[in-house]
């Protein structure tokens, strides 16, 4: 499935900023079985720098300076992007079993941006939870198999937990949301990497797009779409990183395009950074993810 995607973020502050630096996380990262080509990136006003920064993560960082006052900023991300297709990813009566995952997690030496180890300790937006780990003990017990463990925990996310938007925002402790059972894609996966990581199991916050359709003879709303969150573990050297995600749960499939994978939220934020002056500001968000068949 190949697909266009445009991303544009506009910033309005009620008063002038003198200077502004910004991180954005939005080329996507390579990713096996993801390509992507035509990436663009266009700020308004024009910053006086643009310059690439390295992460510890499979993260692409660029980092732009604005040393002129401005009230607003425009960001415009745009790409085209393949993703894999071929048989979903499913559970298999062989899978290994989630202590012999944990037990391979410990033993791998690979220490690059996209190792096991990294990934199996907390994080600033992710700690060790006891509550979450007592949760989860039934589905993640050492002798069941990982896949299927993992996709039931992600159907447990989705049925236990309302998706109510505006309940929460990129803030909000891992524990509040799961004590107040409610939150966005954001809150679903942080409970999931708490609940795998609780148990040895080295788990991933992952920041992408997800394909969404129209209600059956309505159009496509452009800008509608939305940035998704979802988990990434990883179920051994065999089986390798899978996507797993809460909010719809199900396995992550053609229609999950990847942007970035870190320890939580605060690893791949879309966007954060600082300004000098100003007030209050407001932010507006437009996403259209179109598959190359419907046409740009």
């Amino acid at each position: 499935m190949i697909y266009h995607i445009r991303h544009r973020t506009i910033v309005h502050y009620d008063a002038p900023v003198q200077l502004a630096r910004f991180n954005l996380r939005l080329r996507p990262a390579p990713w096996p079985g993801q390509w992507t080509s035509d990436y663009h990136l266009a700020v308004d006003p024009a910053p006086a720098s643009i310059e690439s920064r390295p992460s510890a993560w499979p993260v692409h960082v660029a980092r732009i300076e604005i040393d002129s006052p401005l009230h607003q900023i425009s960001i415009e991300s745009s790409f085209r992007a393949g993703v894999q297709g071929g048989a979903p990813i499913e559970p298999q009566d062989d899978d290994p079993v989630v202590g012999a995952v944990a037990e391979a997690a410990l033993a791998a030496r690979d220490m690059g941006s996209a190792a096991p180890a990294p990934f199996l300790y907390p994080s600033p937006r992710v700690p060790l939870l006891p509550q979450v780990g007592d949760w989860a003990s039934a589905l993640l017990a050492p002798g069941r198999p990982i896949v299927g463990a993992a996709l039931d925990l992600a159907q447990r996310i989705k049925a236990e937990f309302a998706y109510v938007s505006g309940a929460t925002d990129a803030t909000t402790p891992v524990g509040d949301a799961f004590a107040a059972r409610h939150g966005v894609c954001q809150d679903f996966a942080h409970v999931m990497v708490a609940a795998l990581r609780w148990f040895g199991l080295p788990a991933a916050y992952v920041s992408g797009y997800l394909r969404t359709d129209p209600p059956p003879g309505m159009p496509r709303l452009v800008g509608a779409d939305a940035m998704h969150a979802w988990v990434m573990l990883w179920c051994g050297p065999t089986r390798g990183w899978i996507g797993f995600d809460p909010t719809n749960g199900v396995i992550a499939g053609d229609g999950h395009l990847f942007v970035a994978m870190g320890r939580d939220y605060a690893d791949v934020a879309p966007m954060d950074g600082l300004f000098v002056g100003g007030g209050g500001q407001t932010i507006q968000v437009m996403v259209d993810v179109m598959p190359e068949e419907e046409g740009v």
